[in-house]
């Protein structure tokens, strides 16, 4: 009987016909235009910003108005526009009537201040310069005039505005205050406006008190001794001495300013310099304050 055959295993496997390979066929790539490069070696194209726009025009440059009698209700639709370029060119408008026309300007000096001082306020920092560089115009033209009932709360904001400004870190908008300061104090009598600078001698932000204190200084430069002494020989001292001993080394020195200025002032006619303005001190002030108050007016 015929036996079945087993299949064998071990036989070789079949090798599948490989696939034949195809050909390859060159596709040129186009390639794209760069839309933007970042070569540390190129210098970065300027690029325009809407601040760039705005001109910083001097007092001194500013020219007058052509028919300013016609142009004056215009000045007002300027400074109320909402366009803040607009707003720029109003303000510096309004320095022109200012220097020029102060007449026409005077019914609405109390409305252009206000403007100034949401100006100051403003984020962008060009309307901000143009708003203070405005603000010396308008203590060179009017100065006491800013003290009236009608224009006095105006004043007092634009004064802070000032002082904040002029604590920035952002030094042009902080230079520019400074010289607003300084015309302020140039064109004001210093009585009534040490009467609101005192304020400040106590505030918070310490840049603001050092500010302050430089403005102090400087009017107390200006006034002889009846002056000091309508404001209050003792209350002038005070204040100064409450400042010698500031945190900020701004702020001590305009202290040590105003207390030599009332020092030279007070012993002028004195022979004992000295043994006079130490009497003063010891009767006007703490035994704390005393010894510091000599110390810097009579070294």
């Amino acid at each position: 009987m015929a036996m079945a055959l087993r299949p064998i295993d071990n036989e070789l496997p079949t090798t599948p016909e490989r696939p034949k390979k195809q050909a390859k066929v060159a596709v040129p790539i186009r390639k794209q235009p760069e839309l933007c490069t970042n070569d540390e070696n190129k210098a970065p194209l300027p690029t325009a910003t809407a601040d760039s726009t705005v001109d910083y025009v001097d007092s001194e440059s500013l020219e007058s108005i052509q028919d300013p009698e016609s142009k004056i209700q215009s000045l007002i639709e300027g400074l109320d526009s909402k366009n803040w370029i607009q707003v720029c060119e109003s303000l510096n408008n309004a320095r022109r009537f200012a220097l020029y026309h102060s007449n026409l300007l005077a019914p609405l000096l109390d409305k252009v201040m206000l403007v100034l001082v949401k100006a100051m306020k403003n984020p962008r920092s060009a309307l901000c310069k143009t708003s203070i560089m405005a603000s010396s115009d308008l203590f060179k033209a009017f100065g006491d005039k800013l003290f009236d009932p009608s224009t006095s709360d105006a004043f007092d904001q634009l004064l802070l505005q000032l002082l904040l400004k002029a604590s920035q870190d952002k030094r042009f908008v902080c230079e520019e205050a400074d010289k607003a300061l300084n015309s302020m104090v140039g064109s004001l009598t210093p009585l009534p406006l040490l009467q609101r600078l005192r304020a400040y001698v106590k505030h918070g932000n310490l840049r603001v008190r050092a500010k302050a204190a430089v403005s102090i200084s400087n009017c107390v430069s200006k006034m002889g001794l009846e002056g000091m002494k309508d404001y209050g020989l003792v209350n002038l001292v005070q204040m100064a001495a409450d400042l010698v001993n500031d945190r900020l080394p701004e702020a001590r020195e305009a202290a040590r300013s105003a207390l030599v200025s009332v020092y030279n002032a007070f012993t002028e006619n004195e022979e004992q310099k000295q043994e006079a303005w130490q009497n003063f001190c010891q009767c006007s002030l703490s035994p704390i304050h005393v010894q510091s108050v000599v110390k810097f007016t009579i070294s």
